[in-house]
């Protein structure tokens, strides 16, 4: 006996109609989750600024112990004095200029800064003051909020992207981190 063949109607498939379905309800969910993945990875970049700013208070506060002043740039403070064994800060931030997720990276002397009482390890100059900062590299893409810190060791943000300028204060889109 012999079956009679499926007719081309009943064969199992999809149709164009149907995977023309599937492929937007992919593009509708996708068009849902891309903005909240893109606020997720500026939290990210701004945290591991803030990081990175802790990161560099305390660097700064040990090469001050050590070299009665403070680093002029992030070069410095990337530096291994002779007869020790680590450097002040991590290689990754090893430069004024240099950009470590989606944020650009400097230390200079800060305000109304004068040298230091002696030179450093290296035999550079020192400051009494430093300011450093985090500027995102495209606001409201890599970060939303800049970033700056001194010699306080307290970590200012401007919402606006700019940099905070010292001397730090508290007015429209600046202020004190957590705050």
């Amino acid at each position: 006996m012999v079956k009679p063949q499926a007719s081309v109607a009943s064969s199992r498939g999809f149709t164009l109609v149907e995977l023309m379905v599937v492929v937007a309800v992919i593009g509708v969910v996708a068009a849902i989750a891309t903005p909240g993945l893109l606020r997720s990875r500026m939290a990210s970049n701004e945290a591991s600024a803030i990081g990175s700013l802790r990161s560099i208070i305390a660097a700064q506060q040990d090469f001050g112990v050590i070299s009665r002043g403070f680093a002029m740039n992030l070069a410095t403070l990337a530096g291994t004095c002779p007869g020790a064994t680590a450097p002040f800060i991590s290689p990754d931030l090893s430069a004024n200029g240099v950009e470590k997720s989606g944020y650009v990276f400097t230390v200079v002397p800060g305000v109304a800064a004068i040298p230091g009482a002696a030179n450093d390890c290296f035999g550079n100059a020192t400051t009494s003051n430093y300011y450093a900062s985090a500027s995102p590299l495209t606001v409201g893409a890599t970060g939303t909020r800049g970033f700056a810190t001194n010699l306080s060791a307290a970590i200012w943000q401007d919402t606006s992207g700019a940099l905070p300028v010292e001397p730090f204060v508290k007015a429209g889109s600046v202020g004190p981190l957590g705050q």
